[in-house]
């Protein structure tokens, strides 16, 4: 059997997912001689102990047997878009197109042989939280996944550093756009039952820092909720980054915050011409520390104007014959 691949394109609208997939699952055989899909059990290294595990989406698996038989994993690290549905869409790229990528992550995820490690902590959903490195890069890298801390701090150097590789090289789902933020998950107001506010999860496509935004929106069923920041949100967002920096964290606070606004938006209007320093040594260190932010890519994600979407399904109805109409 000869395959002939490319990078999934447009298709027609009408195309059920189920037809989609199969076109996905062909991919997949030609990929990996149709292992990932006709024996979907793959061993892992869990705490030194190797054990059959079931990947259901490229993040997360079930044990089948061994010390941790019946228990579910949420992998750390990094991120792969949702796989139950076409939900994700941003740029250019269709919702049916970054569900394709989704299921190539599973795929890929299925197949190959990784050690994790894990002190047995747990996540909201109590799963087990585990580390697998090699695979956080290889998803990443391949551009199956991003990188995502669920705090606001980065996540970790390699992913980062895999992640910058495949924003550069535009794999997988960095093939059409680079919005600031992914948006990773959609929470209506009446699913809390708590005090704290609900929040939609956002993921930096930078760093995989998570940013919350927090809101009282009751979403409908299968409603397309995106999120589109305005110039001077992204342009605050650089500002406040620069001015954390070691480097000019002990003399920004001369400035006020007008001057530090308007000096940011000057570099990435492309204006540094209009930038006002008081002293020279401010200017040469704001000068490294902008080229750092540049290298880094905080940039060109301030000046990224994609908006990224997700459609909203209550938990409960992601499956099953039950499932939401849009996800059939």
């Amino acid at each position: 059997m000869t395959c002939i691949l490319s990078c999934p394109q447009r298709r027609s609208s009408k195309m059920s997912s189920s037809a989609f997939i199969s076109v996905i699952s062909l991919i997949a055989f030609c990929l990996w001689g149709g292992n990932a899909l006709a024996n979907p059990r793959t061993s892992v290294s869990l705490n030194g102990q190797v054990s059959p595990v079931f990947f259901n989406d490229g993040d997360s698996f079930r044990v089948l047997s061994g010390e941790y038989k019946g228990s579910k994993a949420r992998l750390a690290g990094f991120n792969t878009l949702e796989s139950y549905g076409a939900v994700h869409s941003w740029g250019t790229w269709t919702k049916k197109e970054l569900y394709a990528l989704a299921k190539m992550g599973t795929y890929n995820a299925r197949e190959g042989t990784w050690e994790c490690i894990s002190d047995l902590s747990t996540d909201t959903y109590g799963r087990y939280l585990w580390i697998c490195p090699d695979l956080v890069v290889d998803q990443i890298k391949k551009g199956y996944a991003h990188a995502m801390s669920v705090t606001s701090e980065s996540a970790g150097a390699d992913a980062v550093a895999a992640q910058k590789d495949a924003v550069k090289n535009k794999r997988g789902i960095w093939a059409h756009g680079v919005p600031e933020y992914v948006l990773t998950s959609l929470h209506s107001v009446e699913e809390q039952s708590s005090d704290r506010a609900t929040y939609n999860r956002l993921v930096s496509s930078v760093d995989g820092h998570s940013l919350k935004w927090k809101h009282t929106d009751k979403y409908e069923e299968c409603q397309d909720v995106c999120w589109k920041p305005s110039k001077e949100d992204r342009y605050q967002r650089f500002t406040q980054r620069f001015a954390k920096h070691k480097s000019v964290a002990s003399w920004i606070a001369s400035y006020d915050e007008a001057t530090q606004s308007k000096n940011m938006s000057a570099f990435l209007d492309g204006q540094k011409e209009k930038m006002e320093w008081k002293e020279d040594s401010h200017k040469e260190a704001a000068q490294k520390v902008l080229a750092e932010m540049q290298e880094a890519g905080w940039v060109d994600a301030a000046q990224s104007e994609i908006e990224t979407c997700m459609l909203y399904v209550d938990f409960r109805r992601r499956f099953g014959a039950s499932r939401a109409v849009c996800l059939k």
